[in-house]
């Protein structure tokens, strides 16, 4: 897998230069009350923090400020990030600090992305597929501290990320060098692994075993 090119000014994507930067690019029929609850209160822990969403349309945007005013966060630390073209905004994922997960429906394809472009991702993990994505893929890279079991927990790792910059490198830096190592990440070693546990199905018919559990031995790059 390619990596984007150049990353743009925060300026250029409507970004303050200084403010520590959350986002989520999750589809917004993701973000339900209580998680959006959280976001703001991590907001209110983090001073001139901000929050990165996709724009889906003005009157999605506009009740969203509304609910942050209500919940005490200045509406226009919520900025709204419109559609691009998928190598724009793999380029622009890397302008923000943190990617804030939702639940129950974790960020899939999203969460995937922002690991690829090196931004952590803190999930709260829940019991149900849809709810254990984005920690599966936290798992695959060795990033458990970003995995959350509760509420508060992820609150916490999320404001203390933010809080205190050199612990959010050393988070980028580890991901960086799993990244690169990881199977999830390295589509032809993925491919090359499928096509063995194929050959391996293919042979266990003509053998005519009964269906059972196999392994399937590693496939370095």
């Amino acid at each position: 897998m390619r990596r984007t090119g150049a990353v743009p000014a925060r300026a250029e994507v409507g970004l303050p230069d200084e403010a520590v930067v959350f986002c989520c690019f999750n589809h917004c029929y993701k973000i339900l009350p209580d998680i959006f609850g959280a976001w703001m209160r991590i907001l209110a822990g983090v001073d001139g923090s901000v929050l990165w969403l996709l724009e889906d349309d003005e009157m999605t945007s506009r009740n969203l400020r509304k609910e942050a005013a209500a919940r005490g966060v200045a509406p226009e630390r919520l900025i709204f990030a419109p559609r691009v073209p998928h190598g724009a905004h793999l380029a622009r994922l890397r302008c923000a600090d943190l990617f804030l997960d939702t639940l129950p429906y974790n960020a899939h394809t999203t969460a995937s992305d922002a690991l690829w472009e090196d931004l952590p991702v803190v999930t709260l993990k829940g019991q149900a597929f849809a709810a254990r994505v984005a920690a599966s893929l936290l798992t695959a890279l060795d990033l458990p501290e970003l995995i959350t079991e509760t509420m508060a927990d992820y609150e916490r790792v999320a404001t203390k990320l933010a809080r205190h910059p050199d612990r959010l490198t050393a988070i980028k830096q580890k991901l960086e060098r799993h990244r690169l190592a990881a199977p999830a990440f390295d589509p032809a070693r993925f491919t090359r692994q499928l096509e063995a546990a194929y050959r391996m199905m293919y042979e266990r018919h003509q053998a005519r075993l009964e269906p059972g559990d196999f392994d399937v031995p590693a496939v370095v790059s």
